[in-house]
């Protein structure tokens, strides 16, 4: 992957610290983790769902945490006391996965289920921040001009 520098664009931007510091992290590191799979669906319009592959860990071995827009799942198992594998094709390594996620997404919940770990969000944009329509009225209101009425006294 080639590397691009971004540093012509700081010079002439202000307050977009957080995209600058996204597409720094994107092109610095291309050796993206790939353990364990997982998947991006979208539901609907606003709901989303992160589906990761964590055979073999429980429950009590699994953590979520989300902290400054950023979703952290990460997997720590414990071995069987007296494991004697002949051949160990699944991996149980230890796994950290980090999720950039946008404005307004919030984690609904999360459901472990035949090895998948399911993670629900959703997009909840604030009242204030929806599109809303305004109403045109035909009807100028009535002005009351004070600088005619002193002009007219004098």
């Amino acid at each position: 992957m080639r590397a691009f520098d971004f540093s012509p664009l700081y010079r002439s931007t202000v307050g977009f610290d957080q995209l600058q510091s996204l597409l720094d992290s994107v092109t610095r590191d291309a050796s993206q983790p790939t353990y364990p799979p997982y998947n991006i669906e979208r539901l609907g319009e606003s709901d989303y769902r992160i589906t990761m592959a964590v055979a073999g860990f429980a429950e009590k071995d699994l953590s979520i945490e989300v902290k400054q827009n950023v979703l952290t799942i990460s997997g720590k198992r414990t071995e069987p006391e007296a494991a004697n594998y002949l051949y160990q094709g699944i991996a149980g390594r230890s796994f950290e996965r980090r999720f950039q996620l946008a404005d307004h997404v919030e984690v609904r919940g999360a459901l472990l289920e035949n090895g998948l770990l399911h993670v629900d969000l959703v997009r909840q944009i604030p009242e204030q921040m929806k599109p809303r329509q305004i109403e045109i009225s035909s009807a100028a209101p009535a002005r009351k001009t004070i600088e005619g009425n002193l002009a007219a006294a004098e």
